[in-house]
């Protein structure tokens, strides 16, 4: 009998009886590789309930570098890299053409390795890199701005000198002429018309004149009748004038009535007798035998008669004569009823206002005349603007014309003639340079403009020292009256 085939108790001489000699570790290593392999082959092949293993999990025998490991080793370009080069494979295993089946490989269209690779924490953060400002970049900066502020501090000083050098009189000349281009739709027409111009006033629908809410209406508004404004500058009738004889006529009647009226009302009773009027001309008539017992008496009586009646008319002068403040207010009152029947405007060019006591004279003046406007004190010329009523005008007019001698000159009297704001005006002085007085004798006024106006356009009178044409026509802008200074200036 075959001893192989017998189940004795002698010895065996099969492979798996016999004695191995311990293995090496690259020998065991070696083995277990070539089982996890056979199992993997055979998993492929057959699944639980003969179905394939799913493409994530075919890739278990073979170790790769996790994403984040490979991401911290390489640097940025290659990372970046390595992310295209996946997307571009992905693009190519998803295009329209390839079916969304697994390819023969083995590999699923649907599966992203980019995704697979994460953590559960999601997309890994990657470290930002140092990045560093070129040098004098921050110092290239610093000095654009001090050019900057450099061009702006010398734009300033040039503005200054001019102004103060008197360069730019005439650079604001030009715009006090130029016309403005009309709206495209007037205020007037903006509830009339739906749109922002005249064009669409063809089109019916775009008109608001016949819709409900029309500012066009079947009522008729009548305007408040005004009296004309001519009619205040109406003379008042002339009285009739009578003759000296037919004055002389008028004054005999009246006296006698009121002498019978007093004739009665002594008869009456009424009035007591008035005493007899003693002169020394009818001294004797009416005292008769006193004056001849004791003339002396009789002549102081009488004197003493006669200084009292004389008292008595002054006392009564006196009760009718109007006080200081009276007086103000009468021609006050009559100075506002002068200027409701119209207001004058005067425009006077004086070459020199050096001489204090011309200046002096003007304010004066017109505060006592009751005018508004202003003195435009400037190194080349003055002008002077005032308005009021008809008869304040007409005196102020020859007081500027004829009254004053624009030729004479007088010494300052200090500083307040010519000192305003603690700067004193060569211009505004009455002497030169050399202590001298200076000479007026080219010094004259002219009456640049006469008219009227509907309303005051000062609330006051004031005066005003310019340096500059720019200084004076901003000063007679708020009042409306900066082309009467252009005006002046081009006069010859």
């Amino acid at each position: 009998m075959d001893r192989s085939q017998s189940n004795g108790l002698g010895p065996r001489h099969d492979a798996s009886s016999r004695v191995h000699k311990p293995e090496s570790v690259a020998d065991k290593l070696a083995a277990l590789k070539a089982r996890v392999s056979a199992a993997i082959d055979t998993s492929k092949a057959k699944g639980g309930l003969n179905v394939g293993l799913h493409p994530a999990l075919e890739d278990l025998g073979s170790w790769k570098p996790s994403s984040s490991t490979s991401n911290r080793n390489s640097g940025p370009s290659q990372g970046r890299a390595q992310s295209e080069a996946r997307r571009g494979t992905d693009n190519r295993k998803s295009s329209p053409g390839s079916p969304a089946t697994p390819t023969g490989d083995g590999s699923n269209p649907y599966f992203d390795e980019n995704l697979a690779g994460q953590g559960p924490g999601g997309k890994q953060r990657h470290s930002r890199q140092l990045i560093f400002n070129q040098k004098g970049k921050y110092i290239q900066q610093a000095n654009a701005l001090r050019r900057q502020a450099a061009l702006e501090a010398m734009k300033k000083r040039i503005a200054a000198q001019t102004r103060k050098a008197g360069i730019d009189d005439d650079l604001d000349v030009e715009k006090n002429f130029v016309v403005e281009a009309p709206p495209e739709l007037e205020w007037w027409d903006e509830g009339l018309v739906d749109g922002s111009n005249y064009g669409c006033i063809d089109d019916p629908a775009k008109l608001k004149i016949d819709v409900p809410d029309s500012i066009i209406t079947e009522y008729i508004q009548h305007p408040v009748a005004v009296e004309p404004p001519q009619d205040k500058q109406a003379p008042p009738p002339k009285p009739m004038f009578l003759t000296s004889k037919e004055q002389a006529k008028i004054r005999r009647q009246r006296r006698m009535a009121e002498l019978k009226e007093m004739q009665a009302k002594i008869r009456l009773g009424l009035v007591p007798a008035p005493p007899p009027k003693v002169k020394k001309g009818n001294l004797m008539r009416v005292l008769g035998d006193v004056a001849v017992k004791d003339p002396t008496a009789v002549e102081a009586r009488v004197n003493r008669e006669i200084a009292d009646r004389h008292q008595k008319h002054v006392d009564a002068n006196e009760e009718r004569k109007l006080t200081k403040e009276q007086k103000h207010e009468k021609l006050a009152t009559k100075q506002e009823k002068d200027a409701q029947k119209g207001i004058h405007v005067l425009v006077f060019k004086i070459n020199s206002l050096a001489n204090g006591q011309h200046r002096y004279k003007i304010g004066v003046n017109a505060e006592q005349l009751a005018l508004t406007g202003t003195c435009i004190m400037h190194p080349k010329f003055n002008l002077v603007i005032v308005e009021g009523g008809e008869h304040s005008t007409k005196k102020f007019k020859k007081l500027m014309l004829n009254r004053i001698d624009w030729t004479q000159n007088a010494p300052s009297r200090g500083d307040r003639d010519n000192q305003k704001g603690g700067v004193v005006r060569d211009w505004l002085l009455a002497e030169n340079e050399k202590g001298e007085l200076k000479d007026m004798s080219p010094n004259e006024c002219k009456l640049v403009f006469e008219g009227e106006q509907k309303a005051r356009a000062f609330r006051k009178w004031g005066s005003k020292v310019c340096e500059t044409d720019a200084e004076a026509r901003e000063a007679l802008s708020r009042a409306k009256m900066d082309n009467f200074w252009s005006l002046a200036k081009g006069m010859a």
